[in-house]
């Protein structure tokens, strides 16, 4: 036999001589053949190619494992997203709805078939006002509880009780009152329970019904006992007949729902989240701004919030990108201006031995700007700093570094220069604390120059400045308190005490001083408050942790 394709498709017999019982049939890949009967030859069997086959198969595998990965990713995507949740919400809700539904109108269809048997058991209980003295055969009696389909019935009027019985009967019936004289919640669990009673219980099962007849006037009760078995059946196929239009009524109504909830909740939600992804990637980007859709519902509250949001923090990124280069090109200015005032400051000195009167007159003013334009250029280049330099802790004696940082400052450590502010401290004479002796002394300085120039600047001052700082040790942490006797802080800028640049109480202040000085506290995991303000003073509140 051949064993290639070509070998297949050209046989023995020439093409035309193939009789029509023959019949060849190629794969796409020509893989086997499969030949009927012909005339000539005797049946042949199929043939597969082992090895073309599992390199077929392998090749197909290969090619649909990437889509099937592609669509599993994108299943669980779905089902763990907004939408998979609507979805399993809304099959839950469907389910709840076919219970809802299929619940009572059980119970209702039961309590139907029982009151059509009442009803036919009314009729054939005719029979008896027909006989003499109410009694018939047991053949005719026979008869009609076989029409009735029940094996007891039984009329109750004015105390005389009329009854016809099946000998056979021996099962001991349920009974089910459809009268509803009084109605309670066990009433109606029990009316709701009935029909799943009824599919759950035995072949054999009885069920005896009263109820206040109809047809016959002048009956009180009417009691039948009647098989449960063909009830049951009844309430199976209801059962499925429910099932299957419940279903399909739920299954609407959820589709119509997911959709309109997709449509209205899930889709522009999506558009959301992409918006906000892009903004995230490129914030300049000005498609990355959300559509507005013009509605007045929470979507649309929430579509103009994302808007202006992005809008403020692309202009605080663009103005933040302004002030950096600006920064930038300030440090820059600040670092040549000092060398300049540093040259000039020296040459300034020099010109005090020149022994001009004139130049000795306005040389202290000379030297008093110079001094101010060096050390607001200094801030400058020191707050331009990315970070701070993290601090190298060790342990500090306040009195030695609060007495180098008042001197610093420009305050007298002692009464021989009434014309100063005095600097005084209260806290005990051997007390220590773990800190960065430069971070602490550069706060320090801040705080007490800002207290200094305060009480030097203000008005009409009779009483000497004073300066005083005190300390006190917590559980964890070390607490300093500089207060000073001056003016105090108006109200108006306390709000804006600790910003770079926005506030300064002094002539040619930079509005640095408070906000280097909150930086180098949090470096150590401390801040500065201020904790008290007035006519009387000012009082800063330091907290600096301590790890021993």
């Amino acid at each position: 036999m051949p064993t290639d394709l070509t070998d297949t498709v050209i046989d023995k017999a020439p093409r035309n001589r193939l009789s029509p019982g023959q019949r060849f049939r190629v794969s796409l890949d020509g893989l086997w053949r499969e030949e009927g009967e012909g005339v000539a030859g005797a049946p042949r069997r199929r043939k597969w190619h082992n090895q073309n086959l599992q390199a077929f198969l392998i090749r197909r595998w290969r090619a649909l494992k990437p889509h099937l990965k592609r669509g599993g990713k994108d299943l669980r995507s779905f089902f763990s997203g907004l939408s998979g949740h609507l979805l399993a919400l809304t099959a839950v809700f469907v389910a709840v709805m076919v219970v809802i539904i299929m619940v009572p109108t059980l119970a209702a269809y039961q309590e139907r078939w029982l009151i059509d048997r009442v009803r036919q058991a009314e009729i054939a209980s005719l029979a008896l006002d027909a006989s003499a003295e109410g009694a018939v055969s047991r053949e005719l009696s026979s008869q009609l509880l076989n029409s009735v389909g029940a094996s007891y019935l039984a009329l109750q009027s004015g105390g005389v009780q009329f009854v016809l019985r099946d000998p056979a009967t021996t099962v001991e019936p349920d009974v089910i009152d459809i009268r509803h004289l009084q109605r309670g919640l066990s009433d109606d669990i029990t009316y709701l329970w009935g029909p799943w009673k009824t599919l759950s219980g035995r072949e054999d099962r009885l069920i005896r019904t009263e109820a206040v007849p109809k047809v016959r006037k002048g009956t009180d009760i009417i009691e039948i006992v009647v098989p449960a078995e063909p009830l049951k059946q009844e309430l199976r196929g209801q059962l499925g007949s429910i099932l299957r239009l419940s279903l399909l009524i739920s299954l609407v109504a959820g589709a119509l729902i997911f959709a309109a909830l997709s449509f209205f909740v899930v889709r522009p939600v999506r558009q959301l989240t992409r918006s906000i992804a892009r903004f995230k990637e490129n914030p300049e980007d000005a498609a990355a701004a959300p559509q507005l859709s013009g509605r007045h519902d929470e979507i649309g509250q929430i579509e103009e919030e994302l808007f202006k949001m992005q809008q403020d923090v692309g202009h605080a990124l663009r103005t933040r990108a302004r002030l950096a280069a600006l920064g930038q090109a300030v440090s820059k200015i600040s670092h040549d201006l000092r060398n300049m005032l540093t040259a000039a400051q020296m040459a300034s000195e020099r010109l005090a031995y020149s022994g001009d009167p004139n130049v000795t007159k306005a040389l202290p003013r000379l030297e008093r700007a110079l001094d101010r334009a060096l050390t607001l250029a200094q801030n400058v280049l020191n707050y331009g700093k990315t970070d701070e330099i993290p601090p190298r802790i060790q342990i500090i004696r306040l009195k030695d570094l609060g007495e180098a940082a008042a001197e610093d400052a420009g305050l007298a450590l002692n009464a021989r220069t009434p014309d100063r502010v005095r600097f005084s401290l209260k806290a005990e004479q051997g007390f220590f604390f773990e800190a960065d002796p430069d971070h602490v002394h550069r706060l320090l300085v801040n705080l007490m120059r800002n207290a200094r120039q305060a009480i030097e600047n203000q008005p009409n001052r009779k009483t000497v400045g004073r300066v005083t700082l005190s300390a006190v040790k917590a559980a964890d942490e070390v607490i300093l308190v500089l207060s000073d006797n001056g003016p105090g802080i108006p109200e108006r800028i306390r709000d804006k005490l600790f910003q770079p640049f926005s506030t300064s109480l002094t002539p040619g202040g930079s509005g640095l001083g408070l906000a280097i000085a909150r930086e180098l506290a949090q470096t150590h995991g401390g801040d500065v408050k201020l904790i008290d303000t007035g006519p009387s003073g000012t009082s800063f509140e330091v907290r600096i942790p301590q790890k021993g």
